[in-house]
């Protein structure tokens, strides 16, 4: 099992969650609102809006610049460092493997803490953090130097993270192919989220999450929500169309695959039964949620189902 450490911090509006993430000292030092963030061993810089901007980038070994590949984006959660989230959530030898360019962002600090401005619009926010720009200038950044599919660009995160795949998912659909979230939740902005094409979404949440409940609570949406809105605005339809349940008595992890709709497009859900605010691994699920993770992504490019 992974080691964790807690802390709290409440920002209403942008991230009112418990910090858990991989390796994490609560004693970070206190840095400026919407600040440079990081310190990441081996990071590459972005300068973005006046703030240095830190990721980490990983080729496949075999990289051929003849080729375009695929790119992959996996977010850390509130409060967390590139570093530790790949050391958490490391896909390296998958990307190795099946040959797509890989990246672990830093968020910039708000309030001394690591964080994605996942809150599109409203009053509530208190982060001036202009991530959805980032992001698409960061494409731009990888793809200028490196031979990317633009029609292939993923993202999945965790936690706060997977909010702002979510985000990502709305307001940067045209240069976002699918997205996945690992114990994160769906704001609720419908009104300004107006993705420009069917979104392929996969989702991994635990019933037991205390930190962002799989039922919601007052401050935050259910998966439901979620399920709710991409069903709908993929056409989906309201029943899964095939349903299974991995077991071997000590895990359970119940799945669900909605559609395929527009473009052929579906909805993945793996409901982990009594699991956690996790990066699930395969001692909680069975199996290798990394490699569930792409072999969803891997069908999809911008236009639908491959």
């Amino acid at each position: 099992m992974q080691t964790y450490a807690k802390c709290y911090k409440f920002i209403k509006g942008v991230i009112i969650i418990p910090l858990i993430f991989f390796m994490f000292s609560c004693s970070i030092e206190n840095k400026n609102s919407e600040s440079e963030c990081g310190d990441n061993q081996d990071a590459l810089i972005l300068n973005h809006n006046g703030l240095n901007r830190e990721y980490l980038l990983h080729l496949p070994q075999d990289y051929n610049s003849s080729e375009a590949l695929p790119l992959v984006f996996n977010l850390h959660g509130y409060g967390g460092y590139a570093m530790d989230h790949l050391a958490y959530a490391d896909m390296r030898s998958l990307a190795d493997r099946e040959g797509f360019i890989l990246i672990y962002p830093q968020g910039s600090c708000l309030d001394g803490n690591p964080h994605w401005n996942s809150f599109l619009s409203g009053p509530d926010n208190k982060s001036d953090a202009e991530d959805i720009d980032f992001f698409s200038a960061l494409i731009d950044e990888i793809s200028s130097t490196y031979n990317v599919d633009l029609d292939r660009v993923y993202f999945c995160g965790y936690s706060n993270g997977g909010m702002m795949s979510y985000a990502l998912a709305c307001a940067l659909s045209e240069r976002v192919a699918a997205i996945g979230s690992i114990s994160g939740t769906m704001l609720d902005w419908p009104e300004v989220c107006a993705p420009i094409h069917p979104m392929p979404v996969i989702i991994f949440h635990g019933t037991n999450d205390e930190v962002l409940p799989y039922q919601g609570n007052s401050d935050w949406s259910s998966v439901s929500y979620a399920m709710d809105y991409w069903t709908q605005f993929n056409e989906l339809g309201q029943t899964p169309s095939q349903a299974q349940t991995f077991s071997d008595g000590a895990r359970l992890v119940e799945y669900e695959t909605y559609g395929p709709g527009l473009n052929q497009v579906s909805l993945d859900l793996y409901r982990v039964i009594q699991g956690e605010h996790d990066w699930f691994d395969t001692s909680t699920l069975g199996f290798d949620m990394n490699e569930a993770l792409w072999d969803f992504f891997n069908r999809y490019d911008i236009n639908g189902l491959r």
